[in-house]
């Protein structure tokens, strides 16, 4: 399955986006109001959980400085990739796309596609208010 959002302007250079994506506490900013917990448990892992859903902890995978950076679930249990790549628009202004991918039968695809899309889509326009 994936998923991507609308692309999210930034009045962020490109360089700052991606140092505000790679410090992972500023994730807290970008989650829907409908949080119910958020940690950070290490330099490349936090964990969240919306009301009404499990935990989730993401981990980073993979660094592309100033271009890309995609986290991953830690568990194997859901096993999908959540990426931000950013791209320059002017000196001071940069735009993110963030994509989802992940390995689902039928059924969990059908159950969580809608809240999924939710939420990758809150994130982005969040990404748009910094």
């Amino acid at each position: 399955m994936f998923i991507e959002s609308p692309k999210a302007e930034v009045l962020k250079s490109k360089e700052d986006t991606y140092n505000f994506l790679n410090e992972l506490s500023n994730f807290r900013q970008l989650m829907p109001e409908n949080i119910d917990k958020f940690e950070v448990l290490n330099e490349n892992r936090f964990l969240f959980a919306l009301k009404g859903m499990p935990e989730i902890v993401l981990e980073k995978k993979e660094q592309s400085p100033f271009n890309k950076l995609v986290l991953g679930a830690a568990s194997d249990k859901l096993p999908f990739v959540l990426t931000a790549d950013i791209s320059e628009l002017e000196n001071e202004k940069s735009e993110v796309t963030l994509s989802f991918s992940g390995e689902f039968n039928a059924m969990m695809a059908m159950m969580i596609k809608t809240p999924i899309t939710n939420f990758i889509n809150t994130l982005s326009n969040n990404l748009g208010k910094i």
